[in-house]
């Protein structure tokens, strides 16, 4: 079995650790937590970090506990916040922990009978009738203030310059999550708490209440927080976060985002988001060098990705639609896609609109006079005759061709390409 301090080291998952964690490990299996804000009713990429840590912890051999945060997602950390998040009522929270908990099965064993299998816990669980008097007597107490002022998750929201300032509501939260660390080593023998690099403050006041409470040690790790080489947020697009909800994000555009991702970006995020093991990330890198041009690392990083997040299936189908804009491909390829992984390829791609009841239609008419794609008959006449144009993939060379409800994709679509990389959209209404 492997050690699972060496494996987080070699991989760079490494940020902060508590003094004497690595002894701990020597002794045994060890149980772990990690917390997640159920502030929306998918995860997206930024979360992927923790899960992999989590990932990792279980292959290890050691018990994996991951907490959905029902009570402190009322709140809101304010680590690396600039403003207090909306609070959200028991109805949307339940939503959205139920959503997560079906996400976190596709990546740890929450089901079989093994000694290290995976644990689902909310807080909510233990706090909602922990009333505010007993709460404040029995864990404030404990906690100084300036204790809390000194942690740089407080530290940095307030010598921000913003009249809003962090209310007591906030700044309570590491109060709360300290509290949680203490009751899961209580009732369920947790001893480290995982989570990102900004997540450091919060984890140390649970260490703290447990040392004072019961007298015990606990442990914390953190992982250095993703970034990209050129300095922009991982994990955000122009269009937001890359969530690994299907329906936010198609497997598509999740394959996407790996497959574009920089040589150096390559690098590091194949040993943070795959189970790979050293040789073969060490000799992928090499080959990956060698020629550059080829992509093989991002490749095989979107590859391993896509499958672990989205499945085999959902992998071949984004690995196909790139062929479609990228590669060769056919009318049968195209004809495969679910409008949303259509729209998703060929997002961008300029749009015109037919009326269904003029099919069939000749092609010239759809071509220059019904939309806009080419400016005259004349210059569609002539592209089509010097082996420029497609529909749906297939070359047409004839220009008495009639565009027909055969041509639709999907019951709305025919895709005309003029020459290899101008595309354009026919919507059928």
């Amino acid at each position: 079995m492997k050690n699972f301090v060496d494996e987080l080291k070699w991989r760079g998952m490494i940020h902060d650790i508590t003094p004497g964690a690595e002894e701990e490990f020597k002794k045994g299996r060890m149980s772990a937590y990690v917390g997640i804000d159920p502030t929306g009713d998918s995860l997206h990429i930024g979360h992927l970090v923790s899960i992999m840590i989590l990932k990792h912890f279980q292959a290890c051999g050691n018990k994996p506990y991951a907490l959905v945060g029902g009570a402190t997602g009322m709140i809101g950390d304010p680590s690396m916040k600039s403003q207090e998040r909306n609070l959200l009522d028991e109805e949307t929270l339940a939503h959205n922990v139920s959503c997560i908990k079906s996400q976190l099965s596709r990546f740890l064993d929450f089901e079989s009978d093994a000694p290290n299998k995976a644990e689902l816990v909310n807080n909510y669980d233990w706090m909602k009738d922990y009333t505010f008097i007993n709460f404040t007597r029995d864990i404030g107490k404990l906690i100084t203030v300036n204790y809390m002022m000194s942690k740089d998750s407080v530290k940095k929201r307030l010598s921000r310059d913003s009249s809003e300032g962090m209310s007591f509501t906030e700044f309570t939260y590491q109060l709360l999550q300290g509290y949680d660390f203490l009751y899961l080593y209580e009732h369920e023998g947790v001893r480290l708490q995982l989570g990102g690099a900004d997540q450091w403050g919060n984890i140390t006041t649970g260490t703290e209440l447990i040392r004072k409470v019961l007298g015990k040690e606990a442990y914390g790790l953190t992982c250095p927080l993703i970034t990209k080489a050129d300095g922009g947020k991982f994990g955000k697009t122009e269009k937001g976060n890359i969530w690994l909800d299907p329906e936010r994000t198609t497997p598509y555009q999740f394959y996407q985002f790996w497959l574009n991702v920089s040589d150096e970006d390559a690098e590091k995020y194949i040993k943070i988001f795959t189970l790979l093991d050293r040789e073969v990330i060490e000799a992928a890198i090499a080959q990956h060098r060698e020629d550059p041009g080829q992509r093989t690392l991002q490749k095989l990083l979107a590859k391993e990705v896509t499958v672990m997040v989205h499945g085999e299936e959902e992998y071949e189908k984004a690995v196909s639609a790139s062929r479609i804009l990228f590669g060769k491909s056919t009318s049968e390829d195209l004809r495969k896609l679910d409008e949303k992984t259509f729209l998703a390829v060929f997002d961008g791609v300029p749009t015109f609109e037919i009326e269904r009841t003029k099919l069939p239609m000749g092609l010239l008419d759809a071509l220059a006079v019904e939309t806009g794609i080419f400016p005259s008959k004349g210059e569609a006449r002539k592209m089509v005759q010097g082996n420029g144009f497609s529909l749906n993939k297939d070359k047409i060379t004839d220009i008495a061709y009639q565009l027909s409800e055969a041509d639709v994709v999907d019951g709305k679509f025919i895709l005309a390409q003029k020459g290899k990389k101008d595309y354009y959209i026919i919507i059928v209404k």
